[in-house]
């Protein structure tokens, strides 16, 4: 099995920025695909950021809605996998969600992703 915790959400004005952290325990890390999904109030949950990797090759892939604003990375030596949030606003509230996949190839279904964290709060004032 594979646990993902994430943490780093919270409440921020616009404009501001925010780091979530998701961290896998359970198994290699460096062979799964991660990604941010994201669930605003009321709403369904969205596709966010993807990262995957070969020996020489990292590729990403963003929303459009975030591209330019957020980044995702990893540390495979930590287990972990970032998004990093600048200009937040208020429509990027929501509770974000670490998925990770068994291939390495991105993807922006959330059908694709076989583990999932518990998600964190982020809430974005006016």
């Amino acid at each position: 099995q594979v646990q993902l915790v994430e943490s780093g959400g919270g409440l921020v004005q616009a404009g501001d920025s925010l780091r979530l952290s998701c961290v896998a325990s359970g198994r290699s890390f460096s062979s799964f695909g991660m990604a941010w999904f994201r669930q605003p109030p009321g709403e369904e949950r969205e596709f966010v950021a993807a990262l995957s990797w070969s020996a020489n090759t990292i590729s990403r892939d963003y929303a459009d809605s975030v591209k330019g604003r957020f980044t995702i990375s990893r540390d495979n030596a930590k287990n972990t996998v970032y998004l990093q949030m600048n200009s937040l606003r208020p429509e990027d509230t929501a509770l974000y969600y670490c998925a990770a996949r068994l291939f390495r190839a991105t993807s922006r279904r959330s059908a694709d992703y076989d583990y999932w964290g518990q998600g964190t709060q982020v809430t974005v004032s006016s």
